[in-house]
């Protein structure tokens, strides 16, 4: 196990001084940092006041001549953050309008954008459509619109190759606006702010806390002090008005605590909105996006709850948050299989052989929508980036690319920053065989070229050993075993609970750049009278109790390790890395250290 210091411990420096600078926020920052106000919150003016009012002239032209307008809900959680804030804050300022003309088209898949529902559009008689968090790029599609007379804005945040000549783009990458670090909801919201501004309004200050999910879901940098504060402002408790919020939060209030931190709706909120615009049905993703809505959260409609009477009736959101909650349980349960069947082939192949575990899979060997996810749980496993991608079937991607759809795979791919590997969508990039590599550094999708030959899932073809012998050169440096990046070393049995507890009072500081400390405990020395294995049947969680009353808590232990830990001297020293955590109960509260790795080091250095 490898850890290092990611900077000097500053000794004048209190905890907070030290975390905050280690993440790059400058000493003289600090104050200001974790005081932000309402005046870090860029003008929308920033965005550009012509296309701003270019973009309020076609949404009133709609609303004043009474002709229909599509919103395109974008599937992931910022988009549908995205077009409920729009859609509730038209219902604030134009509520007869906003029920009788504006309709929505949630994507069936995981599509994005206008590419796969110009159909649709032309098929009724829309004069606006507006794209939020997406579609800045497709530029057939805005001229194919334009010349049938179809107004088109996008509200978007994703990076484009130039100004749309046929749409109008409110765009913060296309713009001067100072933060690059605000997703797409973030857009949308500035986009109401400046109608509020012309209409001497203040709807959108409503709607803060879908801004906030959106932020944090989309792994917003929280090192922008615009970001910080409006991911902070929303998800304080007298902001958090949304039904869906609500009752979500509600619903893992034991998880979340008495406030909701953004790593809290990391793991507790955004997961059953990711689930459902990765895995759910068309009907599931209508109910949990109508649930954001506030003039049809509220709705009765037939319940489905279990044990149901006959004709009994049930509040929409309730409905959306209890499908919302089955299909990530349905998505864990199809992540779970696929990980089986993958795992079959690490060995059958010897895909461990590589500097990148590459999976490369016929169609409807997983379900592609879940593909990130799994990918994700191999990078941390194997310690090592991993893709893993699908033979194309998609007759529109094939004539695309005008190849046959043998010749390419395309699918998820994520990166392994714990083993130096600060950009591998970058190093993708440059491989032999990738025709796209887009999205985060280490997190996005790819497609690479398979050759002129039929794919054989037996023997790999040439292009194939290219792209890896490429990759295995590029990355020979990578570490083999992750490296952690700590705040803090104590020595063996120093480490004191007041160190623990300063550390885990700042749990509502981490998100996207600011990560959660680790710290590791160097030569700590354990006796059996310590160590206790909890539900050994269940879940086993390994937990050891030092003498001043700090825990130590493993979680996803075993009989083996229990008794691993055990030695013939009554006692072993270990080093570890983890996060510190604390636990109240009754009005006590004790420190703890959830371990994120460890290992047993030679004891007979450590004395107690």
């Amino acid at each position: 196990m490898k850890y290092q210091l990611i900077k000097p411990v500053n000794l004048k420096y209190s905890a907070i001084e030290q975390i905050l600078t280690n993440r790059g926020i400058k000493h003289e920052d600090i104050k200001h940092y974790l005081n932000t106000t309402d005046n870090d919150i860029y003008s929308p003016l920033e965005l550009g006041e012509k296309v701003l009012k270019e973009g309020v002239a076609v949404l009133l032209k709609a609303i004043y001549n009474n002709t229909k307008t599509l919103i395109i809900v974008d599937s992931d959680c910022d988009g549908f953050t995205s077009s409920a804030v729009l859609i509730n804050f038209l219902y604030d300022h134009f509520p007869r309008y906003t029920l009788s003309k504006v309709e929505w088209l949630v994507h069936s898949g995981k599509q994005h954008g206008l590419k796969d529902c110009k159909d649709i559009i032309l098929e009724k008689d829309y004069s606006l459509v507006i794209c939020p968090d997406s579609s800045s790029n497709n530029f057939e599609e805005h001229k194919m619109l334009n010349e049938k007379g179809i107004d088109v804005l996008v509200l978007d945040h994703h990076k484009a190759d130039h100004i749309s000549e046929n749409a109008i783009v409110i765009n913060n990458q296309l713009s001067d606006y100072p933060n690059k670090q605000l997703s797409g909801v973030g857009i949308v919201w500035q986009f109401c702010r400046y109608i509020d501004l012309i209409m001497k309004t203040n709807y959108a200050e409503d709607y803060v806390d879908l801004v906030a999910l959106g932020l944090m879901a989309d792994m917003m940098s929280m090192t922008s002090f615009e970001t910080r504060h409006l991911i902070t402002k929303g998800f304080k408790n007298e902001n958090i008005q949304n039904p869906f919020i609500v009752y979500i939060a509600d619903r893992n209030s034991y998880s979340l605590g008495k406030n909701i931190t953004p790593i809290g709706a990391a793991f507790y909120i955004a997961p059953f909105v990711n689930a459902i615009t990765r895995s759910g049905t068309l009907e599931e993703k209508h109910i949990v996006f109508k649930s954001m809505l506030k003039f049809e959260a509220s709705k009765k409609i037939p319940s489905t709850k279990r044990g149901h009477k006959e004709g009994e009736e049930e509040p929409l959101v309730l409905q959306a948050i209890r499908t919302a909650t089955n299909v990530k349980n349905r998505q864990t349960k199809a992540q779970d299989v696929g990980m089986i069947l993958l795992e079959d082939k690490i060995e059958k192949k010897h895909l461990l052989d590589h500097k990148v575990l590459l999976f490369l899979l016929k169609p409807g060997e997983i379900n592609s929508n879940i593909a990130g996810l799994i990918a994700n749980k191999f990078m941390s496993k194997y310690q090592r980036p991993c893709c893993i991608l699908t033979q194309v079937e998609d007759e529109n991607k094939i004539a695309a690319l005008k190849i046959l759809m043998r010749h390419y795979h395309e699918g998820s791919a994520r990166g392994y920053e714990k083993g130096g590997v600060a950009d591998f969508k970058n190093l993708c990039e440059s491989a032999p065989g990738v025709e796209f590599a887009e999205g985060h550094p280490n997190a996005f999708g790819l497609s690479l070229y398979l050759g002129q030959k039929d794919y054989d899932e037996e023997v790999w073809g040439e292009s194939i050993l290219l792209f890896l012998d490429y990759t295995d050169e590029v990355l020979k440096f990578m570490s083999s075993e992750p490296i952690y990046l700590v705040d803090y070393i104590y020595e063996g049995n120093q480490v004191k609970a007041e160190n623990i507890l300063d550390i885990a009072s700042l749990d509502y500081l981490w998100g996207k750049d600011m990560e959660e400390p680790l710290v590791a405990v160097k030569g700590l020395t354990i006796t059996k009278d310590m160590i206790t294995l909890m539900s050994p049947d269940k879940k086993p969680t390994l937990k050891i109790t030092l003498p001043n009353n700090i825990s130590l808590i493993k979680f996803n232990s075993s009989q083996e390790e229990y008794e691993k830990l055990f030695s013939e001297d009554g006692y072993v020293a270990i080093d570890l890395v983890g996060k510190c955590n604390k636990n109240e109960w009754q009005g006590y509260v004790n420190p703890q250290i959830f371990i994120e790795d460890y290992e047993i080091v030679d004891s007979s250095q450590y004395y107690f």
